[in-house]
């Protein structure tokens, strides 16, 4: 491949010839010492470059490519991760990948399956003598050369004697050739977790499939993580020594070396192969790696869910402007949208809870900061930390919960649980409405007024006809359901943001119907209609509350919507008593409404392709009293989930760096490293009299930072058996009086006092 316009002439003094690759990460290229010796230079993409989280991966992955470079790997040549433009270059190793070669021409059998299978078992011995752990041993990250099979990318491993940057479990990798302690504690997985990977990739190399592959890769997960492998079309000779490989039980597989002696003594033609057995084939994303470097970016796995897999239609037939595709696209159900780490929590089978370092590194909380809350801030009458779990109408499903504080009322929905009430002071439980469903990612809670509670609920698979979801309202004070109605699907599609197919604004409800078409609101006790507004011809909209009693709708053409990128966004202020839309406000889009401050609405400008969003470059701010628009960009692009608190936007990178912004301005204010992978959204709290912020992960753990320099006020242990993995959570902590309310994995949700946060250890 040629180099195109744009491609640098030289990196680090060596002349660039040729592209050879682009991933996620990087871009690899082609050229020559000065003595004409071909290498392959991996170049970090420029996006990445000033982001130290990639920069902290890229540094860890240089070093351990030269701590294993040898015969079966690629060595490391020259190396500059301090650059501004960080690069490593490599010999270069001519020769397909496996993935490639089983794409092009099936699978591999005879005497060439067993020089593959000693050829990369040599390898992974090398690596371990090295002291380090591969994590990533994939069809992709092989290729054939023709002095025999070739290891690369060490993008995500580590030396056995060091911490990992994936400091609190977050799952990295490819399911299909992942071990089931790395699906369950990635931190703790040792050389043995290579080995698993090397059986499932000699049965991929014989017969051209997995031993556990799936339709889906949450089920691949199960698969792997609770049944046994389907090895029927191995040849037996192999089977034998693989299957040992493939033991649930780490301390139960050989060694590398253990595994060596026993390939050596197969015959030297283990038989043919036996062709792919049925059922669907590796995705192209096993496929996609050029020459020898890969490029993958090791974005938390599985991808989002395969567009060919189809999704259960309601009975009734949709109208031509339903926006039915736009629902069955963006609201997906938890199963293959929600990260390895989650999905893997619903599996069962005793999943770890990991404990991360803290901010200090040393595996707990700094020991200061213990008095955090504001002086006089109440705590209600005979309260004790507490720790409950919420049964929902699925409890094989371990999604989490979001809650609103009323003064002792806790009400709370999501996962399985349309809403629940439990009492702040003791974590007693109320009522439960429960949910039969498989729920949407992103949506829980709808709202609470003084006397009802909204949420959501989910249909169960299995049940015919519409509809598919329902915004419920219940009686705050006795659980009893009072009305329901049919909600639409397409809010995260026009927002980019999380969903929000419906919302309270004050007394009063405001949803989307089912066909996508229009508003409708109703009072919220008695669900009585007070008006329907249509959406402008030829968009959609979602409603997007801006405090008190300011709602606006923001539209997108459904042509920008069916493209997967909404560039000509609108916003119309909804008048509350008729529901009719005022005059279209133009925004430079794509941008994600983040929260309001006493000005006005705050948006962030978003780097996407297609529904992924890629980043952060601007902040768009929306006057609540003119509606005039302004615009501030950010000094780079920032990664990670967004929130706004204690008039601060906040953006939680998914490896722990926590960055504030100015919303007014842009200006950066401050970053910290918090050790907390997947934080979600903030909420605000009181320290002292300097604003607090708090931030938590699925497993429960929750950073507590100062909002005006950042300082980190306190740290606490994981709680639930939830692993990182979800972009764009909303907030998980409620903040009422000097409670600290936290929600977490499998509908855990647990309290304390604001002013003595539990230590750690």
């Amino acid at each position: 491949m040629t180099l195109r316009g744009g491609d640098p002439e030289e990196i680090g003094g060596y002349p660039l010839e040729a592209r050879l690759g682009s991933g996620g990460m990087g871009t690899v290229f082609l050229a020559r010492t000065a003595s004409g010796r071909p290498v392959a230079i991996k170049l970090i993409h420029r996006q990445f470059a000033d982001d130290e989280e990639f920069r902290i991966r890229f540094r860890q992955e240089v070093a351990a490519a030269r701590r294993v470079s040898g015969a079966f790997t690629a060595a490391v040549i020259d190396a500059d991760p301090e650059a501004e433009h960080p690069w490593m270059a490599t010999t270069f190793i001519e020769g397909h990948t496996l993935a490639q070669h089983i794409a092009r021409k099936g699978p591999i059998g005879g005497p060439a399956l067993r020089t593959l299978a000693i050829g990369l078992t040599e390898a992974l011995r090398d690596i371990h003598r090295a002291g380090v752990v591969h994590r990533d041993l994939k069809p992709s990250n092989v290729v054939l050369s023709p002095e025999g099979p070739r290891v690369i990318d060490f993008g995500i491993s580590r030396a056995t004697d060091q911490q990992t940057l994936t400091m609190t479990g977050r799952v990295i990798g490819t399911p299909p050739f992942m071990s089931p302690e790395q699906l369950q504690a990635p931190r703790g997985v040792g050389p043995r977790s290579d080995v698993f990977s090397l059986g499932t990739l000699l049965v991929y190399a014989a017969t051209g499939q997995g031993p556990f592959d799936a339709d889906s890769p949450y089920m691949t997960a199960y698969q792997v993580v609770h049944e046994p492998p389907s090895l029927g079309s191995v040849p037996d000779t192999l089977r034998a020594v693989v299957e040992p490989c493939l033991d649930k039980d780490p301390e139960a597989r050989p060694s590398a070396d253990e595994l060596l002696v026993r390939l050596r003594d197969l015959p030297a033609d283990l038989g043919g192969a036996t062709g792919p057995a049925e059922g669907p084939r590796r995705s192209t994303r096993e496929t996609d790696t050029q020459h020898h470097l890969s490029t993958d970016d090791h974005t938390p796995v599985p991808a989002p869910a395969d567009p060919s897999r189809k999704t259960p239609s309601p009975a009734a037939a949709p109208t031509p402007d339903s926006g039915t595709l736009i629902g069955r696209r963006l609201r997906r159900r938890w199963r293959p949208v929600l990260a390895a780490a989650v999905a893997v929590a619903a599996i069962g089978g005793g999943v770890a809870v990991v404990r991360a370092v803290g901010s200090d590194g040393s595996g707990g909380t700094e020991d200061k900061g213990t008095d955090i809350a504001a002086a006089g801030a109440k705590l209600p009458g005979g309260f004790r930390p507490w720790h409950k779990t919420v049964p929902g109408g699925r409890e094989d499903i371990p999604d989490e919960l979001r809650c609103v504080a009323r003064g002792d009322a806790l009400f709370c929905g999501g996962g399985g649980v349309v809403a629940t009430r439990l009492r702040i002071s003791d974590g007693s439980r109320v009522w439960t409405e429960k949910s039969p469903g498989v729920p949407v990612q992103g949506m829980h809670l709808v709202g609470v007024t003084g006397d009802t509670v909204l949420g959501y609920r989910f249909a169960a698979e299995d049940e015919p006809g519409d509809p598919r979801t329902e915004v419920v309202a219940v009686d705050a004070d006795r659980g009893k359901e009072l009305w329901s109605v049919p909600s639409g699907a397409q809010s995260a599609a026009v927002t980019g943001g999380r969903t929000q197919d419906a919302v309270v604004v004050g007394s009063t409800v405001v949803t989307v119907d089912a066909s996508n078409n229009r508003f409708e609101a109703r009072r919220a006790h008695s669900g009585d209609v007070r008006w329907k507004q249509p959406f402008p011809a030829g968009r959609a909209c979602a409603p997007v509350p801006a405090g008190g009693t300011l709602l606006y709708a923001m539209c997108a053409p459904r042509s920008e919507i069916e493209a997967s990128m909404v560039r000509h966004p609108t916003l119309h202020v909804v008048d509350m008593d008729s529901g009719k839309l005022g005059k279209a406000i133009s925004l430079q889009g794509p941008v994600q409404p983040v929260g309001t401050t006493g000005d006005g609405l705050v948006l962030l400008h978003t780097r996407r392709k297609g529904w992924e969003t890629f980043g952060y470059d601007g902040i768009t701010r929306v006057d609540r009293k003119s509606h005039e628009v302004t615009y501030s960009r950010l000094s780079k692009v920032y990664y990670g989930t967004p929130g706004l608190a204690n008039n601060t936007v906040v953006v939680s990178g998914q490896t722990g760096i926590v960055t504030a912004f100015d919303p007014a301005t842009g200006w950066k204010k401050w970053d910290r490293q918090t050790g907390v992978e997947g934080l979600s959204g903030p909420v605000s709290g009181d320290a002292g009299g300097d604003g607090a912020l708090y931030l938590s992960s699925a497993s429960g753990r929750v950073v507590t930072l100062s909002t005006r320099k950042g300082e980190v006020l306190a740290t606490t242990d994981p709680r639930a058996e939830g692993l990182a993995g979800e972009q764009n959570a909303s907030p998980r902590a409620t903040v009422a009086g000097g409670v600290v309310v936290v929600t977490a994995a499998k509908n855990t949700v647990f309290a304390y006092d604001a002013s003595k946060p539990p230590r750690s250890g």
